[in-house]
C-alpha cells in the first residue's frame, strides 16, 4: 500500500489532494535522470577523480603488471560508485514530480520519505532560467522576502549555493524554455487576477507582475 492509496480520489500524482474549484493543471514533469547524474550529483568530476587517483598508484606502483592491477581496481571502484549515482539518479527522476497550476507550483520529492512542497503564486516574486545544450534546464524560484524553507529540506531541488535565501528549484526539467514561458504567462495572469485560491504565509501587497531573469 503506498501513500497515494490514502489521498481522495481524483488527486494528480505528486498533489496532496484534488485540486480546488477553479484551479487547473498546467504542466506537469521531472527532472531528467542525465541531467541528476551529472549536475546534483557530479558524475564527470567523480569519473575524473577516480581517474587520477588510478594514474597517481599506477605510476608508483614499480612494475607494469602491478600499475594495472592497481589501476583497474581503482577504475572498477569508481564505475561501482558511478553505477550507484546513476541507480539514484533515476530514483530521484522517478519519484519527483514538479506540478503547475494556474495558482502554484508544487514540488513532490523524497526517495525514501516523500516530502510535498506547496508554493503558491503570491508567495513567489519571480523565476530564473538556465538553459543547457540539450533542450532541459534549470528553473529556480525566488520566493518573498521573509519566506524560507531550509536548504536541506529541499535539496536537491534547489538553487545551488543560496543558503540564507533558499530558493526551490525545477531541476533539469526538459524543454525548459517552454515550462519556464508557461510559469511566467501563469504569474502574470494570476497577479492580474488578483487573490489566490490557496493560503498565503505572510500578507503581502497586491501581487506584482513578476519576470523572468537569467540564473546564474
Amino acid at each position: 500500500m503506498s501513500g497515494g492509496d490514502f489521498l481522495p480520489e481524483g488527486t494528480l500524482r505528486g498533489m496532496p489532494g484534488p485540486l480546488p474549484r477553479g484551479e487547473r493543471l498546467l504542466w506537469q514533469g521531472a527532472p531528467t535522470t542525465t541531467g541528476v547524474f551529472v549536475r546534483v550529483f557530479h558524475a564527470r568530476l567523480v569519473a575524473l577523480w577516480f581517474c587520477a587517483w588510478a594514474s597517481v598508484f599506477a605510476a608508483g606502483a614499480g612494475s607494469p603488471v602491478r600499475a594495472a592491477v592497481t589501476a583497474g581496481a581503482i577504475l572498477l571502484t569508481g564505475a561501482a560508485a558511478l553505477a550507484l549515482l546513476w541507480g539514484l539518479s533515476w530514483l530521484t527522476h522517478r519519484t519527483t514530480v514538479y506540478t503547475m497550476t494556474n495558482r502554484r507550483v508544487v514540488l513532490h520529492a523524497g526517495i525514501a520519505l516523500p516530502v510535498t512542497h506547496n508554493l503558491p503564486f503570491a508567495q513567489i516574486e519571480n523565476g530564473a532560467l538556465r538553459g543547457f545544450s540539450d533542450g532541459s534546464g534549470d528553473i529556480p524560484l525566488r520566493l518573498q522576502p521573509g519566506l524560507r524553507i531550509a536548504y536541506l529540506h529541499l535539496w536537491p531541488h534547489a538553487r545551488p549555493w543560496h543558503v540564507s535565501r533558499t530558493e526551490p528549484m525545477l531541476r533539469s526539467v526538459p524543454e525548459a524554455e517552454s515550462v519556464a514561458r508557461l510559469l511566467v504567462q501563469a504569474l502574470n495572469a494570476f497577479a492580474e487576477d488578483g487573490e489566490p485560491l490557496v493560503p498565503v504565509i505572510v500578507a503581502r501587497p497586491k501581487p506584482q507582475a513578476p519576470r523572468l531573469v537569467a540564473a546564474e
